[in-house]
């Protein structure tokens, strides 16, 4: 999607050390962009005044198995608007050090993905 006005962009990283779920990281970095802020006046600006016109695109830099990402989990981390999700290469696959079977490893990487949250209209 693309948005004719952005008033900010947030970014974030996520890790899902254990498991090698592309959403969990993916979440996890969204939430780590959107979490730490307030946007008492981003109503205001947007057409309408209304949250309902608002954008949201939601960059991710995914290592590894992209075709496993959910979507949908991702685009529920974002409370308000229209949103859309582009994945690009990019974040970082490297070793945890340890297999731990329970924790659901396959093998031993940790996956880092990289979010951009670009909020407009």
């Amino acid at each position: 999607m693309r948005l004719d006005k952005v008033l900010f962009i947030q970014t974030g990283m996520g890790i899902d050390v254990h498991g090698q779920n592309v959403t969990k990281a993916s979440v996890r970095a969204v939430k780590d962009a959107i979490h730490f802020n307030s946007m008492p006046g981003v109503e205001q600006a947007l057409p309408e005044q209304s949250l309902d016109n608002m954008k949201v695109n939601v960059k991710l830099a995914i290592p590894k198995d992209h075709n496993q990402l959910d979507e949908k989990e991702v685009k529920e981390t974002i409370p308000y608007g229209n949103v859309s999700v582009e994945v690009v290469e990019g974040g970082m696959a490297t070793t945890s050090g340890i297999v731990l079977e329970d924790k659901n490893d396959s093998n031993d990487l940790m996956y880092i993905v990289n979010a951009s949250v670009e909020v407009g209209y």
